[in-house]
């Protein structure tokens, strides 16, 4: 079987929860058939892998880019014998393909641009181009793959006309092997966190869907001992990257303790500062699963998070985290809920120890990417003749 995998996201330019999906999936699913990699971005010198970007449309809306670079990943599609596509930004090269080749067209649904209003901001009248793409591309698929169960669930109430039979379920995996607990401390040292005061840490976009705005919020809330990291960057909009910078500006000025990290860190970063916080914080409005808490649970670390999408799926309220009920009419309540949780692991930090070691015990045992590509090859077989 040869599988023409399409992306916006692939090494080295890996930026969310989907890019890093396709990125340890590919090296799994390559041991067990061959695979073609068609991504967005700069030319790559890895085997296999073909860059791919707009043409003469550079200074189009962002919507009419993404379609651009898909013609040229259709173009260069010929030969495989199925097509797998990831986000709307490459389903309709995926679509194409399945027209112009007559092969089979699979697609992971990472979100959802019905879940997604906010992209509006972002996309303007792109963001209704994005949402004709998916629905499009999502209603003629021969299988949509969702991450959790919850995904499916919110895919076939955006898309009531799918038959629910092409719809499977494979959870993300985690490379346990590259998310580990680690001792060494500089890389914490030199961004100015104190690795023995308790820390708290965020890792995510700034976008409405990660909710920093509401842990910020109800960090003037949590144990004046506790250290606030974080580490989040990317920015939507020119909007939301003020309204972060004031609320982040006002959280500094009201307590101590507060590191916002705003570039993409390294690897070995992310580690230590997974591996020594005391609570990775997810305050999500919207997760279909959520990989940043099983890359803070590999490391060991207790997680607060919200309880939307798949996350509960993930995070196992009083096991290896606790969740906090989100509810969108009553966001003043979360933010007081999501302090609560976080000062009662930041006060009982043997019990947030026993939650980091069983939240490392159950990402190692039940979310590998050998799992998640033995799966995926699972529902391939499915479509094909």
């Amino acid at each position: 079987m040869r599988l023409g995998l399409v992306t916006r996201e692939y090494p080295p330019e890996v930026y969310g929860g989907a890019g890093v999906h396709v990125e340890f999936l590919v090296p799994r699913l390559r041991e067990l058939i061959d695979v073609d990699v068609h991504a967005f971005g700069a030319p790559r010198s890895a085997d296999g892998v073909r860059s791919h970007g707009p043409t003469g449309l550079e200074h189009a809306n962002a919507a009419l880019r993404t379609l651009s670079a898909d013609l040229s990943m259709a173009a260069a599609l010929d030969g495989v014998d199925l097509v797998h596509s990831h986000t709307w930004y490459a389903n309709f090269a995926g679509h194409l393909a399945k027209l112009q080749y007559g092969v089979p067209h699979v697609v992971t649904a990472h979100s959802l641009e019905p879940r997604r209003p906010w992209k509006a901001e972002q996309l303007g009248g792109g963001y209704r181009i994005s949402s004709w793409v998916e629905r499009t591309c999502f209603e003629a698929a021969d299988a949509v793959i969702a991450v959790s169960e919850a995904m499916r669930a919110d895919v076939l109430d955006c898309y009531p006309t799918l038959d629910p039979g092409r719809v499977r379920v494979v959870h993300n995996g985690i490379d346990s092997a590259a998310y580990h607990p680690v001792t060494e401390d500089d890389a914490l040292r030199h961004y100015g966190v104190d690795p023995d005061r308790p820390i708290v840490v965020f890792v995510g976009r700034i976008t409405r869907q990660k909710g920093l705005s509401h842990l910020i919020a109800a960090a003037h809330h949590l144990d004046p001992a506790a250290q606030v990291v974080l580490c989040a960057g990317a920015p939507d909009t020119p909007e939301i990257a003020a309204s972060t910078q004031a609320e982040v500006s006002e959280l500094a000025r009201a307590r101590e303790g507060v590191v916002w990290l705003q570039k993409m860190l390294q690897p070995a970063e992310v580690r230590q500062l997974l591996s020594h916080a005391t609570v990775f914080v997810c305050p999500s409005v919207y997760e279909p699963l959520g990989i940043v808490n099983l890359e803070a649970m590999a490391c060991g670390t207790a997680v607060v998070a919200s309880d939307v999408g798949g996350i509960p799926e993930v995070v196992e309220d009083g096991e290896t985290g606790l969740l906090v009920h989100y509810d969108p009419t009553d966001e003043s309540s979360f933010r007081v809920d999501l302090a609560t949780a976080v000062n009662a692991l930041v006060a009982d930090p043997s019990l947030a120890a026993r939650f980091g070691a069983r939240g490392r015990a159950r990402a190692v045992r039940d979310f590998s990417w050998e799992i998640a590509a033995a799966r995926t090859v699972e529902v391939y077989g499915s479509v094909l003749p």
